[in-house]
C-alpha cells in the first residue's frame, strides 16, 4: 500500500484515500513546520502541556483552522493521559480544549462522534496516532496509542464501542495508523517487553521486538497495532498504515525522544464538515 498521509501544505499531511473518498471529510496530522512558535518549539507546536507561550499555540491553531476552515470553536480537544479511556463527542463538546488546556475534556485518550461540524483532535511527539471511520454511518474517531493505551488496548477498545455500542458492522469500518516512532528509533527496557507479553502473549512479542542487548529491545508499535487490529477481525484492506517515522523526518516532526523532551507537540485531527 502507498503511503497514505501525503502534504499538501507546510503546516498539514492529508489522510488522502479517505479525504478523496468523501468530499465532507476533514482527516491528517500537522507538521512542525509554518508556525509562531520558537526555540525548542519551532514552529507549529499544537500543544498548551508544554511550556510554550500560549498566545503562540494559539496563533498556530488558527492558523491550522484557517487552512482547514473548520473555526476552533468546533475544535475538540482532550486532556491525554497514556490510558484507555474513549468518549463519545456531542455538539455539548465544541470548543473544549481548542484555545486553553483546563478546558480540554479531562484524562481522555480516545474521541469519536457520529455528528458533523465537529473537528477531533490530539497531540503528539512520537505515540501512534489511530484514526477510525464507518463507511456506512456517520462515525469517526481518533485515538491516542502510546506503549501504556497500546497495552490497554485502547486500539481495539473503539472498535468495540462501535461495534457493541453504535452498531456499526466491523467489515464497514476502516482504520488508519498515522506517522509516529518507527521501531529503529524506539527502544524499550525490559519492564515495557513484560507488559506487552503479559497482554498479547510470547509469540506476539516476538514479532514486535527485536533483542539490541541484555534487558533492552526495539519495539515496533505500528506493527503491533497492525497485528492486533487483524486479530480482532479486521481485514487487511481495512487497514491503512503510515510510513513516516516521527523520530527519523526532522524536517516535518517533533520527536519526544530525538529531542530529549524538549519539543512541541503535532495533532492529529478528523472531522465531517458539511458546511464551511
Amino acid at each position: 500500500m502507498t503511503e497514505p498521509f501525503v502534504q499538501e501544505h507546510d503546516q498539514l499531511l492529508q489522510l488522502k484515500p479517505w479525504v478523496a473518498d468523501n468530499k465532507d471529510l476533514i482527516a491528517g496530522f500537522t507538521t512542525k513546520n509554518g508556525g509562531n512558535s520558537t526555540g525548542h518549539f519551532l514552529s507549529l507546536n499544537m500543544g498548551f502541556h508544554v511550556p510554550d507561550l500560549q498566545e503562540h499555540v494559539q496563533k498556530n491553531r488558527q492558523m491550522v483552522a484557517g487552512i482547514l476552515g473548520v473555526p476552533l470553536d468546533s475544535w475538540v480537544s482532550s486532556e491525554q493521559v497514556h490510558e484507555a479511556s474513549i468518549k463519545k463527542i456531542t455538539e455539548e463538546d465544541k470548543g473544549k480544549g481548542a484555545r486553553y488546556l483546563d478546558t480540554a475534556i479531562k484524562s481522555t485518550d480516545g474521541l469519536y462522534t457520529d455528528q458533523s461540524n465537529i473537528l477531533l483532535t490530539s497531540l503528539y511527539a512520537d505515540c501512534v496516532p489511530l484514526y477510525y471511520r464507518s463507511k456506512t454511518k456517520p462515525f469517526i474517531g481518533l485515538a491516542h496509542a502510546g506503549w501504556k493505551g497500546t497495552v490497554l488496548g485502547i486500539g481495539t477498545k473503539m472498535l468495540s464501542i462501535w461495534e457493541k455500542e453504535e452498531q456499526v458492522p466491523l467489515d464497514q469500518i476502516e482504520v488508519a495508523i498515522g506517522p509516529c516512532i518507527s521501531q529503529n528509533a524506539y527502544e524499550v527496557d525490559t519492564y515495557v517487553a513484560e507488559r506487552v507479553a503479559a497482554q498479547f502473549g510470547e509469540e506476539q512479542l516476538k514479532e514486535v521486538t527485536v533483542q539490541t542487548r541484555p534487558g533492552h529491545y526495539l519495539l515496533d508499535l505500528r506493527k503491533l497495532h497492525y497485528l492486533r487490529f487483524l486479530d480482532y477481525g479486521l481485514k487487511k484492506e481495512q487497514i491503512y498504515q503510515s510510513s513516516f517515522c516521527t523520530h527519523d523526518e526532522d524536517s516535518l516532526f517533533f520527536s519526544h525522544r530525538r529531542d530529549q523532551g524538549k519539543t512541541g507537540r503535532l495533532m492529529s485531527f478528523i472531522g465531517r464538515v458539511v458546511c464551511k
